[in-house]
């Protein structure tokens, strides 16, 4: 097999392609023939040190594959081989071959392409539990997305869209029209205008019911002012670590520095409520997670989930496709293909 490996901590370079033995299929798992892996910014985050779940280099990350299976291990029905699949993986994604427990493994609809398929799962899923499991939306409520157009932004559209409830955003501008076709109702360019006057003026001053902020830092604490009573804060990221021009581990200690600290009773004087978001750490949940994906999956059929791919790049540029994210060029999700 061939994958991409992080062999250091830092730029784009640091990702090189080895070749090595075909993985055998342990009992009670799938092996598939990689058509997609899907890229996340957890993987940027991760080649930059900036990821504190992630193995010391040498290490082969990627969390999301779309293939066909070709072979299963013992305990595991042989007639899943041949079968097209959307598969989990906890890391070992950016690769022409890998092995999956078979309850991370998903049959990948028709009307989907691999590239599609493949960009589905991290985004979906991460959406899904920030805007419906927990973050509780209802229709008619109002979400601020920020970041809206990158792979969780455009997902959480997508399911916002399908709940009823009413769309802002924050996005450069370029961007927008994308976004307002997707189901945005109102946009801002956080570039050039201070998005929390804007959602000020938008909201009459009362404030969203529910924020969704991947980026960190003293972010938190402008989302968490942007709230309505019974508004809800889902924090998901802390991308804001890359922006800072220290070394390695030393970003997020700059980051961690600016966030809030959220004391108890002021959340029940606010009627505010906030909470975290890390599909890398919901490994032991799996019937959870499984049973969240089936739902999205329902959704392709349905017409409500819009698998949307900006660009694909062959396995072999993946240092390519790492830069083109880091440049905030994408509009939703980037995959490798082999």
């Amino acid at each position: 097999m061939i994958q991409a490996v992080i062999v250091g901590h830092g730029g784009p370079e640091k990702l090189q392609l080895r070749e090595g033995p075909d993985p055998q299929p342990a009992p009670g798992e799938a092996r598939i023939r990689v058509r997609a892996s899907g890229i996340n910014f957890a993987d940027i985050l991760a080649r930059q040190g900036l990821y504190p779940d992630a193995p010391k280099p040498p290490v082969v990350v990627g969390y999301e594959v779309s293939g066909a299976v070709d072979a299963v291990g013992s305990g595991v029905d042989p007639a899943l081989i041949g079968t097209d699949v959307i598969g989990l993986t906890r890391f070992g994604g950016y690769a022409d071959v890998v092995s999956v427990p078979v309850g991370q493994v998903f049959a990948k609809p028709s009307r989907l392409s691999h590239e599609e398929a493949a960009s589905l799962p991290v985004a979906y899923l991460t959406a899904w539990q920030l805007l419906v499991v927990m973050g509780s939306l209802k229709p008619e409520e109002t979400v601020l997305i920020h970041n809206a157009g990158g792979g969780v932004g455009l997902a959480a559209i997508d399911i916002a869209r399908h709940v009823g409830a009413t769309i802002y955003g924050t996005a450069s501008s370029a961007k927008h029209p994308f976004l307002r076709e997707r189901g945005a109702a109102e946009l801002i360019d956080y570039r050039t205008a201070d998005w929390t006057k804007e959602v000020d003026r938008l909201t009459g001053g009362r404030g969203v019911a529910l924020v969704t902020d991947p980026l960190g830092g003293a972010h938190w604490k402008k989302s968490y002012r942007a709230l309505r009573s019974g508004g809800r804060l889902g924090m998901f990221g802390v991308s804001t670590a890359t922006t800072s021009r220290l070394a390695g581990p030393l970003r997020l200690g700059w980051a961690a520095a600016g966030m809030p600290f959220f004391h108890p009773v002021a959340l029940m004087n606010a009627n505010r409520a906030v909470f975290g978001v890390n599909l890398g750490h919901m490994w032991g949940e799996a019937e959870m997670t499984a049973e969240w994906m089936r739902t999205i999956l329902g959704g392709v059929e349905a017409g409500w989930v819009r698998a949307h791919v900006d660009r694909s790049f062959p396995l072999a540029e993946v240092a390519a496709a790492h830069t083109h994210i880091e440049e905030r060029r994408n509009v939703g999700k980037v995959v490798l293909t082999s």
